[in-house]
């Protein structure tokens, strides 16, 4: 088979921007329901509670509800089972990983002046995993839909020469120069062209018509699609809070955040229409991501009686600063052999700046002395509003657009209790997120339910939690021209262990 290959050592810096989208901007934004497993096992309805580690995330008044100094560490073991149904053909997977996802401390300082309001004071530094990437799945399926959609969509309307080969230059150099010159559209058709998916229409007198016409004939063809992806979404919080009278609680977080995730897609395409020169058609990417950012937390918790109470919280948005990498190959039996090098390369794009959107939460919880309690939890987040950055880039201003017209305001219900008997504790939960679509169709809503229990030996606790949620969404495989997409059931299920020491 004759094909033109791309992979990675070389670097080459690009000046115009990779091409994030709607997908990559969400990827970021949210996170899943992580930390403790006392918090897990109340589906995260902790806001007008306080009192532990993950609670903190939520509202950083929380940290001045403990009464002495505490730390806790957490295990998870998480499994992901999706289900996918790409034109009426459906496939299974699962992935299983097992982590350390929280571990954290709190410092409680009393003030022993009797005439001050001021009680008490608290400051705590906290890591959590808040979202992993780990995932596989797989679509395979018969479309009418061929992927040459994909790179004629990105080559029309560009000049023949911003999109072939210098003379004289191996196609690793062209490939490099098109993208430092042009940007990423112009190698999405490059790579069309010199694989043979497509060529340049010619009229009578063999001037280039500004059309390119594909090699692929309309009919039927045979398509998979394999997705895999690893990673992290971090952060670590800088916690402060004091109490006020016995009633006030106040506090704030300053987050550092940190992301990690690498995507490897698979395409492969084969047809037996009649007139089709190409027949074959293997499409790779491999897309790093690095990325570090800043965001913070204002709180309050007021106890409206000893048993009542309820809680306030402004999360702002995220400042992220995200570097990423791209490595391509493409394969056809189509393309021409006098001109194919097997080369190393990889693209290093200039970093961009996201901004995800701020939330605010209310909480209402009712504690029965020492029997027990039950806790809601709302929270609202305009997607809409999600940014990249610079704004004055045409193409992140289109982006933005784009969102701004695509996303919603979704809205977060949790509802959790507990119930205390002697050394035990008896947990369970349920939550609801909507989805950040106006057509929830691309993603729906998640549902979640969780359960667990504790044991309190004294000085320590050791608590475990499972929880379960489901949400069916439709993964697109490229952003342009060749739109078909795989419908995705997706269930995720947890087991977490914590740990917890009185200091």
């Amino acid at each position: 088979m004759k094909k033109i290959v791309m992979l990675a050592i070389s670097s080459f810096v690009m000046s115009f921007s990779f091409g994030q989208t709607v997908t990559d901007a969400l990827r970021y934004s949210n996170d899943d329901l992580k930390g403790t497993a006392r918090f897990r096992a109340l589906s995260g309805a902790f806001g007008a509670l306080g009192g532990d580690l993950s609670a903190i995330s939520i509202n950083p008044a929380g940290s001045a509800v403990f009464t002495s100094s505490h730390a806790t560490f957490t295990l998870e073991n998480q499994n992901i089972d999706n289900e996918t149904n790409y034109f009426n053909v459906n496939n299974t997977s699962s992935e299983s990983n097992f982590d350390f996802t929280q571990g954290g401390a709190v410092f409680v300082f009393r003030n022993n002046r009797q005439d001050s309001p001021w009680k008490k004071f608290s400051v705590g530094i906290n890591f959590e995993n808040s979202k992993h990437y780990d995932d596989n799945w797989r679509a395979s399926g018969v479309s009418q839909n061929s992927v040459d959609q994909y790179f004629l969509a990105n080559a029309q309307g560009l000049p023949l020469g911003e999109i072939s080969a210098y003379e004289d230059e191996f196609l690793e150099d062209a490939y490099a120069d098109i993208g430092s010159s042009y940007g990423f559209q112009h190698q999405q058709a490059f790579l069309g062209y010199y694989s043979g998916i497509f060529d340049p229409e010619f009229d009578t007198n063999d001037n280039f018509t500004g059309n390119y016409i594909s090699n692929i004939d309309e009919g039927i063809f045979n398509q998979v699609y394999n997705y895999s992806a690893t990673g992290y979404n971090g952060k670590v919080t800088f916690n402060a809070a004091a109490q006020y009278t016995d009633d006030l609680y106040i506090g704030l977080n300053l987050n550092s955040h940190f992301l990690n995730y690498e995507k490897y897609s698979s395409f492969f395409e084969s047809n037996n229409n009649p007139n089709s020169l190409v027949n074959e058609v293997y499409f790779d990417n491999i897309l790093t991501s690095n990325g570090t950012g800043f965001s913070f937390q204002l709180g309050t918790i007021y106890k409206v009686t000893p048993e009542l109470r309820i809680g306030f919280t402004y999360d702002s948005p995220t400042w992220m600063t995200i570097e990423e990498e791209l490595i391509q190959d493409i394969n056809t039996n189509y393309a021409d052999p006098e001109i194919i090098y097997i080369s190393d390369i990889v693209n290093i794009f200039p970093s961009y700046k996201l901004q995800t959107p701020s939330r605010f939460s209310s909480s209402i919880a009712y504690v029965f002395g020492q029997k027990g309690l039950i806790s809601f939890d709302y929270s609202t987040k305009d997607f809409s509003n999600t940014k990249f950055k610079p704004t004055s880039d045409p193409y992140y201003s289109a982006q933005n657009n784009i969102m701004s017209n695509l996303l919603t305001r979704a809205n977060t219900y949790r509802i959790g209790g507990e119930y205390k008997i002697k050394q035990f504790s008896l947990r369970g939960g349920y939550r609801f997120e909507e989805s950040p679509y106006k057509n929830n169709e691309i993603i729906g809503d998640l549902t979640g339910y969780s359960f667990g229990l504790g044991y309190d030996f004294g000085n320590t606790v050791l608590d475990l939690a499972y929880s379960n949620s489901s949400q069916e969404r439709q993964e697109q495989f490229f952003d342009v021209g060749f739109t078909n997409a795989a419908n995705i059931d997706r269930t995720n299920s947890n087991i977490t262990l914590s740990l917890s020491f009185k200091l």
